[in-house]
């Protein structure tokens, strides 16, 4: 039998073992979603309850590091929602056309999980000639060390429920910068060597530099709406003046947030950071 949020001290309990005990931040997601995943764990290893489960996590290291798994967000593709990126394209000419020759565009994926969605940025930057690749410098971030090293492998396995040759479409000959060995599929280097990825906590950390395009797409429908705020805080201070920022297409600013950002896509969630002026 699924436990009941009846058992509402029970499941306090375990979210408070699991923050201050294994260090995951439980407080900053929404309840529904921790209940959703804690009790795949618990139908996972056949326990019924929380106070039972409670004590397995106590006793077993790798059922703690499975939960710690489970409860990261880690949902992504290869160019998810192509329209979307068909407009990141938009964006990345018209940063080419901004500074000098030899300016740097910065460009930091948030929350980047496995690192496709970083690698698509460096795709999408080499597939256009109005883009200068050369002066992409891309960041990917996320807080699970595990993940950040298989973002920094760049090598992904088709499955029944991962077809990356599907995800790779969007990018037309995409064989020019995947090498594809049977279900392997590894990322060429002209495209990793454009990405850095580093270990970062968006809660509870400053960014990591400042940059003209952020990418933080699907993690906003996972945490609850303070930590949003927080957020989105973040991610405002890390963009240069008129710097892009886009997010979920079902996600949305928090009102008081939006001062900082004026659409240039509405529909597909892409915005502008305004100056100072334009904010009064």
């Amino acid at each position: 039998m699924a436990p009941s949020r009846a058992d509402d001290a029970s499941f306090d309990s375990l979210l408070s073992y699991v923050e201050n005990s294994l260090h995951f931040q439980t407080s900053s997601y929404n309840d529904a979603y921790l209940d959703r995943r804690i009790s795949a764990r618990m139908r996972r290893r056949r326990v019924d309850d929380y106070d039972e489960y409670h004590e397995l996590l106590q006793e077993d290291d790798e059922e703690q590091q499975e939960l710690l798994d489970a409860l990261s967000v880690n949902v992504t593709s290869f160019f998810r929602n192509p329209e979307v990126w068909e407009a990141l394209r938009d964006v990345l000419r018209q940063l080419s056309k901004r500074g000098g020759r030899r300016d740097p565009i910065r460009i930091w994926s948030a929350a980047c999980s496995d690192g496709r969605e970083a690698y698509s940025i460096g795709m999408l930057a080499h597939d256009d000639d109005q883009i200068d690749e050369r002066r992409i410098e891309i960041t990917g971030t996320d807080i699970k060390r595990e993940i950040l090293r298989a973002a920094r492998a760049g090598e992904y396995r088709a499955s029944e429920t991962n077809d990356v040759a599907e995800q790779l479409e969007p990018i037309g000959h995409w064989e020019r910068y995947v090498e594809r060995d049977d279900d392997v599929f590894r990322v060429s280097d002209a495209v990793t060597d454009m990405v850095e990825f580093r270990r970062h906590d968006l809660i509870r950390q400053d960014p990591p530099g400042t940059f003209d395009l952020v990418v933080c797409r699907n993690l906003f429908i996972y945490i609850n709406s303070e930590s949003k705020r927080a957020v989105f805080e973040t991610l405002g201070s890390a963009l240069q003046t008129g710097g892009y920022l886009t997010i979920g297409m079902t996600e949305t600013i928090p009102p008081s947030c939006r001062s900082q950002f004026e659409p240039v896509e509405k529909r597909l969630r892409i915005y502008r950071a305004r100056d100072d002026d334009q904010e009064r």
